[in-house]
């Protein structure tokens, strides 16, 4: 049992991103097989990815597939082919949770927040620190 007081109680389950090839093969899987509705299709160019959002339940799936540009997606791709790229938490202050996450000794792959698809600041938790499991922290912009 764990000596340390928990991070912040609010962070949720935000969706489990996939890695796929082709995003239109993957996409008639999920939409046309399983029935799941799309949220948003977005390209992110400054993470070289398309992204499609789609919708289960209370959380989403978020299909990823590499574009000119992303070796690290690329790579995942190939050592381990198409499946579970990660597994993201929102959370109401990002730079807050990694200033914690820090002090704490987790290895950070973002010290800060950055831009990420729906309008939200992203950062990454290394796999090392998180039992093997890629983990996004995604904070979405406060309504003005």
């Amino acid at each position: 049992m764990s000596s340390l007081s928990p991070l912040s109680p609010h962070w949720t389950l935000d969706h489990v991103g996939i890695a796929v090839a082709d995003l239109t093969r993957s996409l008639a899987i999920y939409r046309d097989i399983f029935g799941m509705e799309i949220e948003l299709r977005e390209h992110v160019p400054e993470h070289a990815v398309d992204v499609v959002f789609l919708r289960s339940g209370a959380t989403s799936i978020e299909l990823i597939q590499p574009l000119e540009g992303n070796s690290a997606l690329k790579r995942f791709l190939e050592r381990r082919g198409e499946g579970m790229h990660h597994v993201a938490f929102a959370v109401p202050d990002l730079a807050a949770e990694l200033r914690l996450l820090d002090g704490r000794g987790v290895v950070l792959i973002d010290k800060l927040p950055r831009p990420g698809s729906r309008g939200c600041h992203v950062a990454f938790l290394h796999p090392q620190s998180c039992g093997g499991t890629l983990i996004e922290l995604c904070e979405y912009p406060k309504p003005s």
